[in-house]
This record gives structure tokens, sequence and C-alpha cells, in this order.
């Protein structure tokens, strides 16, 4: 039996799970990750807490799986995207706070970019837009918060990476600076169809290319962990973008496939083939991972809050003491009563992509309770989700079949069968959900040969339970309309 470790940094913990070659999972570690908020729209972690928290929990899979780091034939990566650090080549310590995916503070910045005409390039070569959302933006603000980091940074002394940079540097004692294709074009930096660096889009943010890593496949041999942490050299094989490696891990491999994945954020990726597809509807294009040498692409729609909502309800509200318990709460009411959550706490993401809007609760009476809330909570979960589906549709004029889920609120059978009934599709739920840690696994376990094709890794995957929709038509529609009417208030 051959084993890999896959390493999931995530936006509020670190995980670690080992994999078997039959895809299973055999041990299962995890340590949180804190965000901090020093001011409004401002979201930063503490780049050396995220490196630890991931190596600790290495440490902790691999031991409650009862194996060596010998046992190991790869580990591999997966990270949340667009979380920009910034590090010194000669130590490796960071030179700044890092700034997480959902930090805002670069929207002057983007409104700029927009406002001189530069949003349509930027689309055509990035596949994104001018949003604070990605790297690009962050990096600048960065290099211009200190006195003489830009110079340094031009000077080769100053690094930039996203989380999966920064994971490989510190993994391999700063001899691999690497990143793959899928968190690349996630940076505002990268041309989607040359797959490289774009010299242009540097220009337009005056970022100096000496920060930048080398740019990989997402299955391919990136270096060796060095024996200090594990207790003996393993090879990095696999690196992916969480939302790509998802795809991967669901066996999505073909286009029109497509997945969601509920998180702190929700993140629903449509595989487009060969090609990148440019939407017409503020969607991304992106690249996906795959096999070395099979370039594939897609598109991607990204709502901020999802099960960040339901945190906030728990956390800050006090209305339900777990998460979980959320879904009793929802279900024991027949219906929201009129309530809508729309949960722009950061803004709204695709497709509307407006970062000045802010959350609001509609429709309240002296009827409404702590259980209407929850309800409403999930459902708008489940109604961001339609949006990015029928956005999707238009742009690749094929309706999707099924929509396959994955992620820490797709254990919530309400929250399932409500998503189902929205879409009017089927909602099919793996039986591995943790299906970015195995994406990781998947894209390690091919460069080392643990697995010959994607023929293989199909056959690995299985379905927990399907939701079929099982709403009325008008009732559904009216719902979704009430939606509607509720975003509409708090765009600006």
């Amino acid at each position: 039996m051959r084993y890999i470790l896959a390493l999931d940094e995530g936006t509020t913990s670190a995980r670690a799970i080992v994999f078997d070659q039959n895809g299973r999972q055999r041990a299962l570690a995890s340590r949180p990750v804190h965000c901090h908020y020093p001011r409004e729209g401002w979201v930063e972690q503490d780049a050396e807490q995220v490196w630890e928290a991931q190596l600790e929990a290495g440490r902790e899979a691999l031991a409650g799986a009862g194996l060596a780091a010998r046992d190991l034939a790869a580990v591999g990566i997966t990270n949340q995207r667009e979380t920009t650090v910034l590090w010194e080549r000669a130590t490796g310590r960071p030179v700044a706070p890092a700034i997480v995916w959902q930090d805002r503070r670069t929207a002057p910045m983007c409104e700029r970019l927009r406002h001189d005409g530069l949003e349509a390039e930027i689309t055509r070569r990035s596949g994104l837009l001018a949003d604070p959302y990605f790297s690009g933006t962050k990096i600048a603000w960065l290099l211009d918060a200190q006195p003489k980091l830009r110079e340094r940074a031009a000077d080769g002394e100053v690094l930039f990476g996203t989380v999966d940079s920064w994971l490989i540097y510190r993994l391999t004692k700063g001899r691999v600076h690497a990143t793959d294709f899928s968190n690349a074009s996630r940076t505002l930096l990268f041309n989607l169809e040359e797959r490289r660096w774009d010299g242009r889009l540097l220009a337009m943010l005056g970022i100096p290319p000496e920060v930048l890593p080398a740019a990989n496949e997402s299955s391919q041999i990136y270096g060796e962990c060095d024996p200090e942490w594990f207790g003996a050299p393993i090879p990095i094989g696999g690196v992916g973008g969480d939302q790509q490696a998802a795809l991967f891990g669901q066996a999505c491999f073909r286009p029109g496939e497509a997945k969601n994945t509920y998180g702190t954020g929700c993140f629903l990726l449509l595989h487009t083939g060969a090609e990148a597809v440019h939407s017409r509807n503020r969607l991304l294009s992106t690249i996906a991972c795959s096999p070395a040498g099979e370039p594939a692409y897609a598109l991607e729609g990204s709502v901020f809050i999802a099960g960040a909502a339901v945190q906030w309800m728990r956390d800050s509200l006090g209305l339900f003491p777990t998460a979980a318990a959320s879904e009793e709460m929802a279900a024991s009411v027949a219906s929201t009563g009129g309530v809508y959550l729309v949960p722009a706490f950061v803004g709204l993401g695709a497709p509307y992509w407006d970062p000045h809007a802010r959350g609001a609760l509609l429709g309240l009476s002296r009827g409404t309770t702590a259980a209407h809330l929850a309800r409403a909570a999930l459902e708008a979960i489940a109604y961001q989700t339609r949006d990015l589906v029928e956005a999707m549709e238009r742009d690749s004029g094929v309706p999707l079949r099924e929509l396959r889920v994955d992620g820490g609120a797709a254990a919530n059978n309400f929250l399932m069968q409500f998503q189902a009934d929205v879409l009017a599709k089927p909602v099919v739920r793996p039986a591995c959900t943790e299906t970015t840690a195995l994406g990781a696994a998947f894209l390690a376990g091919l460069a080392v040969g643990v697995w010959k094709n994607t023929d293989e890794l199909e056959a690995l995957w299985k379905k927990d339970r399907v939701f079929e929709p099982a709403m009325p038509a008008s009732e559904r529609e009216q719902l979704y309309a009430g939606w509607k009417q509720a975003v509409e208030r708090v765009l600006r």
C-alpha cells in the first residue's frame, strides 16, 4: 500500500489528511488558523502561524495513520487562494502580515484601474476582473506600505507567494520558490492562455518580476520536504489552489462537469476543456488542475460569504452553539417568514462584483425568531449558488445535469435539499467530502506514479447521496424573485 499526505491550508484551519492508494482517508488532523481584522474591510493572517499550524497538522496526521515519512510516496499541497505573503529571501521571515483573499483594502486601486479603462485588457489577459479579491493589487499595496520595500523587492531580496508558495518555500527550507498554474491564474498577473507571467499586467500594477515564483504544472515534482519536518525527505508532487483541487478531487475531468464547495465562501467551478472560455456574465476564467501536459480551464463563480454567515450567527449573535445545529434549527420552521439575509459582509462576489455592498437582513417582523434567521442564512447560500449556475449556463450554453458538492456545509442535509430545490437539479454528495485534500493527493500521486491516469482516479470517486429537487416550480421562482429583490437593496 502506498500513501500520500495532503496538506490542506484553508482560511480558518490548516488540515492534513493521509490517503492510501485506493483514495481512502486513513487519518486527519486539523489546527486553527486565525484571521485578524485591524480595520473595516481588512483581513490579515500571521504567515508564521499559518506555517506552524500546517506543519503541526501534517505531523499529527502522519502519526495518526501510524506511518513514518519513509512510508509516504509524496506530499500534495492545496491552499486558500489569492492570500498574499511577502517574505525575505535570506531569512524566510514575512515582512508584513499576510493579506487574506477576503480583504477589500485595495478597492480604491481597482476603481482607478477601471476608471483608466484598463479592466477590459486585464480580463482579456488574465481572465479576471479588477477586484480586490485577487493577489496583484495586494502585492502592490504591500510594496508601498513600508519604506524601501519596493526597492528591496526589485533587488530580489523580497519574495511574493500565495500560500502554496509560502509552504513550499518553508518545506524545502528556501530551496524552491514556486507555484502552480492554478494558483498563478488567480494573481491578476498571469496570462491565462499563454500560461506565463504577463509583463503588461506587471507593469500596470508596478510589480517587479523579481518577486515572482516559478509557475509549474499542478502535477509534477516540485522538490523535497526537508528531513527536519517529517523525519525523511518526501517529494512534493502536487499543488493546486483549493477550488481547482476540489474540482479535480470530484473527478470533474470533462467539459460540462461542475462542483460547488461550501466553505467560508462558496465556489462553483465548471470544467470547460482545453481552451479558456471568457465569460460574458462577470464570471472568472481560470486554469484548472490537470495531469502534466494536459491544459485545462474552468469558469468560476465566487461567493465571498457562505458558511461564514452561519459562523457569524453562531459567534456574534449566539443563535446556536455549533454550526451543525443550524440545520435542526432551520428545519424547525416551514419557511423564513419572508426574511432574507444578503451576507455582503465584505461586498458581493460573482456575478455582482460590488466591493462596497454591505450585508442586510430584510423582511423582519415581530414574529421573526432565531430559527427564521438560521434558515435565512442557509437559504442565502443556495440562492447565491443559483446566481452562479444561471450565469455559467448562459456562458457555456449547456445546462448543468447535476451539481457535485463538497466542503463543510455539504454535510447539512437541509441546505443540500434546499439547494436541489432552488436549482431544480440533482445535488450529488460524494462519499469522501474532503475533495480538496483528495484532489491534492490525486495530483501528487499522478506525479510519482501511484496512479497512471484520470481513468483510475474516476473509478475511485463514489457517491454518498443524491438530493433530488422536490419543490414546486411556482414556489421556487417566487422565493428566488424575493432573493433578487433583496440583493437589489444592497447594491450600490
